[in-house]
């Protein structure tokens, strides 16, 4: 008895490894996490502080494009990741900026538009925080202060190997 049921257990996790291995990267952003980024864009309005989300989803070639930026290409570093490295190329990440009051966006990190004494940047992230997102400014090395993500419990190795959040909702 327990022999059969080891080996339908093995057969099964077989035929779920090789579906793992099928499967195709999203085309866009993830609905949870678009469903999170309209919260964070009301509550930022809501408390004065209103943003833009200026990136959500990217494919990997975009992704490459980014990542030679500073490298092969002019300009500054402004990611550490390759295609298919990022929460971005899965659909799990999103970028924000500050919207001044004429409509441009401001990258100032000690702005403080609605006069509370904390820095906006921070209080989005805070906002983030408490909506699930993890944020790139709490990184050890590289701060990436726009970037929030929603990763669902997931690492990018498991994302690379087929794993996908429907995965683990429907697991929990």
């Amino acid at each position: 008895m327990i022999g059969g049921l080891f080996f339908i257990w093995v057969h099964n996790e077989l035929e779920f490894r090789e579906e793992l291995k099928e499967r195709t990267l999203p085309e866009g952003l993830h609905p949870i996490v678009g469903e999170k980024s309209n919260q964070l864009l009301d509550q930022a309005e809501e408390i004065g502080v209103p943003i833009m989300i200026s990136d959500g989803f990217r494919s990997v070639e975009s992704q490459d494009v980014l990542y030679d930026k500073g490298r092969s290409m002019e300009g500054d570093i402004v990611t550490y990741a390759r295609g298919g490295e990022s929460f971005h190329n899965y659909g799990l990440a999103i970028d924000f900026v500050l919207k001044n009051k004429d409509g441009s966006i401001s990258y100032d990190l000690e702005r403080d538009m609605n006069n509370n004494g904390e820095a906006d940047w921070v209080e989005v992230a805070k906002l983030g925080k408490e909506l699930g997102f993890d944020w790139g400014g709490d990184w050890a090395g590289f701060k990436d202060y726009p970037h929030l993500e929603y990763t669902f419990d997931l690492s990018i190795r498991d994302l690379q190997n087929g794993w996908r959040p429907e995965d683990k909702i429907k697991n929990k």
